[in-house]
């Protein structure tokens, strides 16, 4: 009997091909149901912001400079970081200014606030600007802003008045400090 076994089993074997695999079927599970939780909606107040008080505009509604118009306007950009802009209106402002890169001596600070006097990058700016005041008077402003500061230059501009006068020497007073009188010193104490 064990001969007609072997013999069967070795017949199946020659029978299924060498690559077989048993095919593997996962296990159905259906899916769980759960209730859903009982809590109760939470209730927030609608937020209530009062409505912003704007002021009353300080300008009157009535423009009367409304048919002032730009009659030319230009604004050159250079890679050299330089510029140049202008603009010019139908009442006969006019205003124009030019900035140029330069390096200078300034203050520079490191990452850790290190301060340190050397060679900057810094933008001079020169400008001018001409107007005619509502009373008919005419302005022109120039001025120059660079390493030296803003340095504004007009006829309306007030001028500082020139003293000439000798300053002030403080008084040198002659006296003698008084000193701590000498007192005799002698040894005392123990060991002595």
């Amino acid at each position: 009997m064990k001969l007609i076994i072997i013999a069967a089993f070795l017949a199946i074997a020659a029978a299924v091909p060498s690559s077989y695999k048993p095919e593997y079927k996962a296990p159905s599970y259906s899916a769980p149901s759960y209730p859903a939780p009982k809590y109760p909606a939470p209730a927030y107040p609608a937020p209530a912001y009062p409505a912003p008080a704007y002021s009353a505009p300080a300008y009157n509604k009535d423009n009367k400079y409304a048919d002032i118009t730009i009659v030319s306007q230009s604004d050159v950009r250079n890679l050299d970081g330089s510029s140049q802009w202008s603009y010019a209106q139908s009442d006969y402002t006019t205003r124009e200014e030019s900035q140029v890169q330069k390096k200078m001596q300034g203050v520079t600070y490191d990452s850790y606030g290190k301060e340190s006097y050397g060679e900057v990058l810094g933008n001079t700016n020169k400008g001018s600007s001409y107007w005619v005041s509502p009373e008919g008077e005419k302005f022109t402003l120039t001025w120059t802003a660079d390493d030296a500061g803003f340095q504004p230059k007009g006829d309306h501009l007030p001028v500082a008045p020139v003293h000439e006068y000798e300053l002030p020497v403080a008084p040198v007073h002659e006296y003698e400090l008084p000193v701590a009188p000498a007192l005799p010193y002698s040894r005392t104490g123990p060991g002595y």
